[in-house]
């Protein structure tokens, strides 16, 4: 009777074990099923940050390339006023430098 005290006694123990293992491995399964969960969820904020920041960031490109684009064209005007300008005074003073360099040349000097 004693020999069946004792094995039931290590059947009773093996069962505990085992069942004790299952706990560990459910407890272990869910831990790993909530890490997952929570790297998922942090891999979609940080896409919707990355997103909010990059459409801000076009945006204010967009902005100082609006204001790059008048400088440019006021640029473009400035410039081509100089242009004009210097055009009308070298065809204002072209005949006098034609004259003065004929002088010169055609002079003779001893």
């Amino acid at each position: 009777m004693e020999a069946n005290r004792a094995q039931g006694g290590i059947q009773q123990l093996l069962a505990a074990e085992q069942e004790a293992q299952h706990v560990v491995n459910s407890a272990r399964n869910a831990k790993m099923a909530r890490l997952k969960q929570a790297k998922e969820e942090a891999e979609k904020e940080i896409a919707e940050y990355r997103a909010r920041v990059e459409k801000e960031f076009q945006s204010k490109l967009a902005e100082s390339s609006g204001d790059s684009g008048a400088n440019v064209k006021r640029l473009e005007k400035e410039t081509d006023a100089k242009i004009q300008h210097l055009k009308n005074e070298a065809a204002r003073i072209s005949d006098d430098v034609v004259q003065m360099l004929l002088k010169h040349v055609t002079t003779v000097k001893n």
